[in-house]
């Protein structure tokens, strides 16, 4: 069985052995579960792969928390201001996801992100053309766009 296999067998074996059926149970057992299974697996390699994503996972969650914070507050102040700040515009951020399902995520998360919409990607699947309501500069938009894509990345991997 597969190491996320195990880490929600136990988890939910933690969850009917402690007769608390809550979702903050089922999280405590799994972090639980995860913690055992780390030391209990530490010396198979094919288990290297999964506990070595969780921290990726939780240090990529954290930066699209803050960068949806960052961009709502951004959307708002300019809805609420007389003011409008916008300077929309179209860059063309080159890709280096291969796969399908890579730059499906990665679209997404950018069309998820207030101010910002992914239009399309190109035939050769090389440029992924974003809409953005404030352009400031093409080389910074694109260098915070490809620090997502490789945080997608290595997620993915």
């Amino acid at each position: 069985m597969k190491a996320f296999g195990w880490n929600m067998m136990l988890a939910l074996a933690w969850v009917v052995l402690s007769g608390s059926y809550t979702f903050s149970n089922l999280f405590g057992g799994m972090l639980l579960s995860y913690c055992v299974l780390a030391y209990v697996l530490r010396d198979r390699p094919a288990f290297e792969l999964y506990f070595g994503k969780f921290p990726k996972m939780v240090k990529f969650v954290l930066f699209f928390i803050w960068d949806l914070i960052k961009s709502n507050a951004r959307v708002a102040y300019d809805v609420l201001t007389p003011t409008h700040l916008m300077k929309p515009a179209v860059i063309a951020v080159p890709l280096d996801i291969k796969s399908d399902a890579g730059i499906t995520v990665f679209s997404n998360l950018i069309t998820v992100t207030p101010g910002s919409l992914a239009l399309d990607v190109s035939t050769d699947k090389k440029v992924l053309f974003v809409h953005l309501m404030y352009f400031e500069d093409e080389q910074i938009h694109v260098a915070e766009l490809k620090r997502l894509e490789a945080m997608v990345m290595e997620i993915l991997e």
